[in-house]
């Protein structure tokens, strides 16, 4: 279960060339917004990563409104984030600061979300694949790529079900602002 302490939001690839190219791309770019929103209101680091943002676009702005002034944001090449070195760097930091568990969206989902998500595992993180703030060109992959990413040991979730497990209880002194994010 997602513990606000010991949680980070890592958005892959919600750029404006793949929101584009994915059926669900708008609803997945609203969805990881609300994730991100929620992640600022509760001091929750998050991560933001741009595949090759000269060709593909930058974040979709709707994302990049709702970051935290204090979140990072690396451009890659490479399919996992953590091959590149200042992206793996920042996880280094956030384990050394109690970081273990890792709340994971993004496009596409059995590409740069999966090779991150394995790596993320293997290096010994608790994933959380919040699959409707993810998406992929085709469903067949997408599902394909989900039931990958359960195999390697993600768990797998929504957005409502993170937010919800962040709280803990109506009691939560952000409570109503969060739930405001999903009504």
């Amino acid at each position: 279960m997602l513990n606000i302490e010991q949680s980070a939001l890592v958005i892959i690839d919600i750029q404006d060339k793949l929101v584009m190219a994915s059926k669900y791309g708008t609803e997945v770019a609203d969805n990881a917004s609300k994730l991100a929103k929620a992640a600022n209101i509760l001091n929750i680091p998050t991560i933001v990563t741009e595949q090759y943002p000269q060709g593909l676009g930058g974040t979709v702005l709707e994302v990049q409104n709702a970051l935290a002034q204090n979140s990072s944001k690396f451009e890659k090449t490479s399919f996992s984030a953590l091959l590149e070195e200042n992206f793996a760097n920042k996880i280094a930091e956030l384990k050394q600061n109690g970081i273990k568990q890792i709340a994971l969206c993004g496009i596409e989902t059995h590409i740069c979300v999966l090779q991150t998500a394995y790596d993320l595992i293997s290096q010994g993180f608790e994933v959380y694949i919040v699959k409707d703030a993810c998406a992929s060109r085709n469903k067949k992959e997408y599902k394909t790529g989900l039931e990958l990413l359960k195999q390697y040991g993600a768990k797998i979730t929504c957005v409502e079900i993170a937010l919800f497990e962040w709280l803990k209880t109506a009691k939560h002194p952000n409570f109503k602002e969060i739930q405001a994010l999903i009504k």
